[in-house]
């Protein structure tokens, strides 16, 4: 699978220490992201998780969903999940905000009601934002070497 955009050398260089399997499914899943978002910043970190945070600006206040990758498998976050409706209950998790899909195949995000709660989260986030964005579809790294 080859990526729409360039992936960050900062975090190719973890990712590429994962599983090949959740290499081509981060892959597969950002690429999807960004074709239903292509002017989405794309905010990078490396902590518990090697994630990728997906934001209509520079802000993860602003942002609308995550890939985090863990050591064996990874998620699609929604950063306001229990804002969105989740008319098939896809969503897990107990947290005040976010939920997430565990993703295993492409089978768990390539259907409508995985892009329906995407492009709501991306509406979400749109009118939420306070002011607007001067920067558009740029990788902010903040991994730290």
């Amino acid at each position: 699978m080859t990526p729409i955009r360039t992936i960050h050398p900062d975090f190719e260089e973890y990712l590429h220490l994962k599983p090949t399997e959740c290499i081509e499914l981060f892959v597969d899943l950002r690429n999807l992201v960004l074709e239903l978002y292509p002017d989405a910043n794309e905010i990078l970190y490396h902590t518990h998780a090697l994630t990728a945070v997906f934001s209509i600006s520079e802000k993860l206040s602003d942002a609308f969903c995550m890939i985090p990758i863990y050591s064996k498998h990874l998620n699609l976050g929604f950063n306001k999940g229990t804002l969105l409706a989740d008319k098939t209950n896809l969503l897990q998790g107990t947290g005040k905000l976010i939920r997430h899909i565990p993703i295993a195949t492409t089978v768990d995000y390539r259907n409508d009601a995985v892009k329906e709660l995407l492009n709501n989260a991306i509406e979400l986030a749109i009118s939420d934002m306070k002011k607007p964005s001067k920067v558009s579809s740029n990788t902010i790294s903040k991994i730290k070497k």
